[in-house]
């Protein structure tokens, strides 16, 4: 029985809650994964877990066996990345991930210039909307633009994004202007399609601070941020998207942004990787060359917001 891979497979089973979970994460047969188990506890002589049909939960000696190999992993995690040099000289494979759009837009240039600094390091960047388990991906940073849940990720704050409503000058020369929230019950929208029957947006009441809701009547709905915006842009309707969605276009005045006041508090945008003890020099030298970069490019464009019309 090859111990090490016992232990990954109790760690496994433990932090995913099921032995159904551990066989999709670690992509061997539900079969394999049980029978590791129950060969590392007749090794032991003891049982690890006690199973029922609602759950599982650690013995008292699973409970030890569990936090001892922990750090047994972590030590031959550490001892590879040695041998492999990775504590030594930043070298080596990096996996990222981020949002598409901003991905392509913020993050790519970086390590475009990140890649011409070190000729050691490769990177594989993975764009996506959906947010990836790095764990299971085997991802080493990603970003994430919004608020984060509780986890074991080490997270670092980058900035900070709003939200904003905009529409094109043509459009809003048509309806006139809208003064409040609720105008927009009444206007054609364009809105990520969320599958919802009854879609609302958010805003915040600027006397009270009171978050309320107004339904709109999506003209046309897309599973695409960039794809709203450009609705927007071609007099569609309304939009509303988090303000690097619509920078560009804010920019050149192909849309304007309305409600400025009624706007919720920004979304966190973090840059965050898995907690270890110690950290291979490729990651860290990306992370410190990405976080104040990123921080100066988010701080530059925030200086730019139009004032509504």
């Amino acid at each position: 029985m090859d111990r090490l891979e016992a232990m990954r497979t109790l760690v496994n089973v433990i932090d995913r809650g099921s032995f159904s979970s551990a066989s999709k994460a670690m992509n061997v047969p539900l079969a394999t994964v049980s029978r590791k188990i129950s060969d590392l506890e007749k090794l032991l002589g003891t049982r690890l877990l006690t199973r029922t049909t609602r759950k599982l939960t650690l013995t008292d000696a699973g409970s030890q066996y569990l936090d001892k190999a922990r750090t047994i992993l972590e030590l031959v995690d550490c001892a590879e990345h040695e041998a492999q040099g990775e504590y030594l000289a930043p070298k080596g494979h990096l996996v990222l991930t981020a949002p598409l759009l901003f991905g392509r837009r913020y993050l790519q240039p970086l390590v475009t210039e990140f890649l011409a600094m070190y000729p050691d390091i490769q990177i594989q960047l993975h764009l996506s909307d959906q947010n990836v388990d790095l764990i299971d991906e085997h991802i080493d940073m990603a970003l994430r633009v919004g608020h984060l849940p509780d986890s074991n990720l080490v997270a670092t704050q980058v900035g900070t994004m709003p939200f904003i409503t905009c529409v094109s000058p043509e459009l809003l020369a048509e309806t006139g202007p809208v003064n409040h929230p609720s105008d927009l019950s009444h206007q054609p929208c364009v809105t990520l399609d969320t599958r919802l029957p009854f879609p609302v947006w958010q805003f915040c009441a600027p006397d009270t601070g009171q978050m309320f809701e107004v339904p709109i009547s999506p003209r046309f709905r897309v599973n695409s941020g960039q794809a709203v915006v450009d609705a927007a842009v071609a007099q569609i309707g309304f939009a509303r998207v988090l303000y690097y969605q619509a920078f560009p276009a804010l920019k050149v005045g192909s849309l304007v942004s309305v409600l400025n006041e009624y706007e919720r508090e920004p979304v966190p945008i973090h840059m965050m990787h898995v907690a270890r003890g110690r950290m291979p020099l490729k990651l860290l030298c990306f992370l410190d060359f990405a976080i104040p970069r990123m921080r100066t490019e988010l701080a530059e464009m925030m200086t730019f917001r139009q004032p509504a019309e």
